[in-house]
């Protein structure tokens, strides 16, 4: 089984867990805006993918060995970096995505939301693939139906969800989310755990994005 980290373009990681989850990574994927990035900071990518727009000729050059170009522009190039990973890397066990938030509002909301299309396209927790998006100040996840998640108690949680019909029953949680109707991005946020372990227990499958402070 093999860890992949999934480089972006955006701020790039200054604490300690997500360096280590780039350093002890079996591969490095990088999204051809990141490159610059990684080699600032003597990482060698195993691959670099994108429409290569934001690539020099000479580092193009340098990495040719490792360049996968992906023309199309109906997808951003996380998710061009993502699919090749689900497509190439069969024997994945977990995917840290680093560097997709920060800089601008719009890539991060986008970049977060795509972890809950991920976990419907791929089926992730069925194949038992862990994903996580990770920055310097939180991890997020999706679901795709009622989950245990160890998180340690006092840690913040929050709840975020595009089905407004969905109900969430929460066990572990400060302020239970049984009646909120997720209308708005705001509903279920800011929450605390008050035991090591929390239980969502979903009405329906639906996707979740849970974002652990």
């Amino acid at each position: 089984m093999k860890s992949v980290a999934i480089v972006c373009n955006g701020s790039f990681p200054r604490t300690e867990y997500p360096l280590y989850l780039l350093r002890s990574a079996d591969i490095v994927v990088c999204c051809d805006g990141a490159l610059q990035a990684l080699e600032k900071r003597g990482v060698v990518p195993d691959v670099v993918i994108g429409d290569m727009d934001s690539v020099c000729g000479r580092a193009l050059k340098r990495f040719s060995g490792t360049v996968v170009r992906v023309e199309e522009q109906e997808s951003n190039d996380l998710t061009k970096a993502f699919r090749y990973v689900m497509e190439q890397v069969p024997e994945v066990s977990e995917i840290h995505i680093l560097a997709a938030t920060g800089r601008r509002e719009d890539h991060t909301l986008g970049n977060l939301s795509l972890l809950m299309e991920y976990e419907k396209e791929f089926d992730l927790s069925a194949k038992g693939v862990m994903v996580d998006l990770v920055s310097d100040y939180t991890t997020a996840l999706a679901l795709g139906d009622s989950a245990t998640l160890d998180v340690g108690e006092g840690r913040p949680v929050s709840l975020f969800t595009p089905d407004p019909t969905l109900q969430i029953h929460s066990e572990g949680l400060q302020w239970p989310t049984d009646g909120v109707v997720f209308d708005n991005w705001w509903k279920a946020s800011l929450n605390r755990a008050i035991a090591d372990r929390i239980t969502l227990t979903l009405s329906h499958p639906a996707p979740v994005l849970v974002i652990l402070g």
